[in-house]
C-alpha cells in the first residue's frame, strides 16, 4: 500500500508540473506574439513614413533650375540700343528691333516654371506619423478614473480608431510592458486584472479621507 501511495503522490507531482509549465509556456508565446505584433505595426509606419519621403526627395530633385536662356534675352534686350550705326536705313530698322527684342524677353518671363509647393508635402508627412499602439494604450489610462481591463481598454481604442486593427492580447501585452516601466499598475480582482496610470492610483487614496469626513 505504502508503494501505490508513493506512485500516487509522484504522479500528482508531475502532472501540477507539468500544467503548470505548460501554462507558463502559453503566456509567453502570447506574450512574444503581442510584441511582434507591436514591432510590425512600429516597422510598417516607419516604411509608410520612407515612402513619404522618398517621394518628397524625388519632387525636390526634379525640380527645373533657373532658366538660362531668359537671362541670356533679357541681357540681349538691354545690349541692343547700344548699337548705333549712321544712316537713315539703320534709325528705319531701330523701332523694329526693339519691339522684337521686348517680346522675346516678355515671353521668356512667362515661360519660366512657377515654384511648386511644398506645404503639402510636409502635411502629408505629419498625417502619416500615426501615434503608436503604446502612445495610445498610455493616453487611454492616463484619461480614466477609473481601473480599466485589457478587453476594455482594447474595445476603446478599436472603436477610436477603427483603420487600425487592435487585438486583446497586444493591448495586454503592451501595458504589460507599461507597467514592467512603472508607466502602469496592475492590480486583480478575483480572475480579473485590472490597470490604471500611476496619476490614477496615486490620486485614489487622497480621496477616501474626504469621503470619511463627509
Amino acid at each position: 500500500m505504502s508503494e501505490n501511495a508513493q506512485i500516487t503522490e509522484l504522479t500528482s507531482q508531475y502532472t501540477a508540473q507539468v500544467t503548470a509549465d505548460l501554462e507558463r509556456n502559453t503566456k509567453e508565446q502570447e506574450r512574444i506574439g503581442g510584441e511582434i505584433s507591436v514591432l510590425q505595426e512600429q516597422l510598417a509606419a516607419l516604411q509608410r513614413d520612407h515612402t513619404v519621403l522618398l517621394s518628397i526627395q524625388q519632387a525636390i530633385d526634379a525640380a527645373p533650375a533657373p532658366a538660362g536662356p531668359a537671362a541670356g534675352s533679357e541681357s540681349a534686350t538691354v545690349r541692343a540700343p547700344r548699337k548705333k550705326t549712321a544712316g537713315p536705313s539703320a534709325s528705319a530698322r531701330r523701332p523694329g528691333t526693339k519691339k522684337a527684342a521686348t517680346e522675346t524677353g516678355r515671353a521668356a518671363r512667362d515661360s519660366k516654371p512657377a515654384p511648386r509647393k511644398r506645404g503639402g508635402k510636409t502635411t502629408a508627412v505629419k498625417e502619416t506619423a500615426q501615434p503608436t499602439l503604446v502612445d495610445l494604450v498610455r493616453r487611454h489610462l492616463a484619461e480614466q478614473s477609473e481601473p480599466r481591463s485589457a478587453a476594455e481598454v482594447a474595445a476603446v481604442l478599436s472603436q477610436a480608431h477603427p483603420e487600425r486593427t487592435i487585438k486583446t492580447n497586444v493591448v495586454r501585452t503592451t501595458i504589460e510592458g507599461l507597467v514592467a516601466k512603472s508607466q502602469a499598475h496592475r492590480t486583480k480582482q478575483g480572475s480579473s486584472v485590472f490597470y490604471t496610470a500611476p496619476d490614477a492610483l496615486e490620486e485614489a487614496p487622497q480621496e477616501q479621507p474626504a469621503s470619511a469626513d463627509a
